[in-house]
């Protein structure tokens, strides 16, 4: 079974950045997918970025150029740094991981451990 811990969310001004973590506990995966995800009050939880074992990273069009997700794995820790933040970047923010099965793409990976959650609060 493995934990995900988040931490690092606060509230910031727009324009101002914030690094969210996310350390991984108990069975960790040689190979896998990493992600963060955001759910905004009353909208849909949606992807905001992805890594594999390989540190091969996508990212949603909305965050590009600003966002960046990165793993320090002798520490099994997630990160996501966040610049330029906007209001509408205010949200929930969840790491996720999951098992990569060969060629896959973590993108599109319906993962199955989840964090509690962050909130990112940017304010104008």
């Amino acid at each position: 079974q493995m934990k995900l811990v988040e931490s690092g969310g606060g509230s910031v001004q727009a324009g101002g950045s914030l690094r969210v973590s996310c350390a991984a506990s108990g069975y960790t995966y040689s190979s896998y997918c990493m992600g963060w995800f955001r759910q905004a009050p009353g909208k849909e939880r949606e992807g905001v970025a992805t890594i594999d074992n390989d540190g091969s990273t996508r990212y949603a069009d909305s965050v590009k150029g600003r966002f960046t997700i990165s793993q320090d794995n002798a520490k099994n820790t997630l990160y996501l740094q966040m610049n330029s933040l906007k209001p509408e970047d205010t949200a929930i923010y969840y790491c996720a991981a999951d098992f990569r099965s060969t060629l896959e793409q973590c993108w599109y990976k319906d993962f199955g451990y989840w964090g509690q959650g962050t909130q990112v609060t940017v304010s104008s």
